[in-house]
């Protein structure tokens, strides 16, 4: 498959790089700064912070599907996402491109955004420990890059194009093990982590499923 690969640079996308040149898809990567990719893939130069919207249809233009690994580190970077992904779709809608897979995070089921002002007050997966621990330590660390995420949410749910989000408990740097749980609509049961690399395998398996259209899908160790 043709794909573009956003913030190709950070933790997940790194790793969707690196699974889908060896699965031998052909690649494009938008990244802010080319000189810290560590694949010699064709390269858009794109900031999702100040958006060009010439820069991004560059590079969806043409692609079978689009994979974002964009998300906040830290509170700081709140808005970023949202921003970032508006972008992303308008530049597909202009060229015609319709599949998207994005990660978002464990915890954006139970929160408030414009297009689902009164989300679950718990998710339907979640058992004692992150219902009444994890989550609230979580939210009150990320709450802001939560609520950006929710957002982003929002935006691809009313794009009219093919996406996927997929929701990560903490993001570890273990190997790759192909081994994961996953669920639609909900987090697992005792998942408090996955690996990046399995989270990005995933996403690129997620490409050949049309079942996951539309879906929120959760997964964890």
């Amino acid at each position: 498959m043709k794909l573009a690969i956003f913030a190709a640079t950070g933790g997940v996308a790194r790793q969707l790089l690196e699974q889908a040149i060896a699965a031998g898809h052909d690649v494009t990567a938008a990244v802010r700064n080319p000189d810290k990719l560590t694949q010699d893939v064709r390269t858009v130069t794109a900031d999702l912070a100040a958006p060009d919207p010439a820069v991004l249809e560059s590079a969806v233009a043409g692609a079978d599907a689009v994979l974002s690994g964009l998300g906040p580190r830290s509170n700081a970077d709140a808005g970023i996402v949202s921003q970032g992904t508006r972008a992303m779709v308008a530049a597909m809608q202009a060229t015609g491109v319709r599949r998207i897979v994005v990660v978002s995070a464990a915890p954006v089921g139970t929160v408030a955004s414009p297009g689902r002002p009164n989300p679950p007050k718990h998710d339907p997966g979640d058992g004692f420990f992150m219902r009444h621990l994890f989550s609230h330590v979580a939210k009150t660390v990320f709450g802001k890059g939560y609520a950006d995420l929710a957002v982003m949410e929002d935006i691809l749910a009313g794009s009219g194009l093919d996406w996927t989000v997929i929701r990560p408990p903490k993001l570890t740097g273990k190997p790759l093990t192909g081994s994961y749980r996953t669920a639609f609509g909900r987090n697992l049961r005792g998942g408090l982590s996955v690996p990046r690399a399995d989270v990005a395998h995933l996403m690129l398996r997620a490409l050949g499923q049309p079942d996951t259209i539309g879906h929120v899908i959760g997964i964890a160790s």
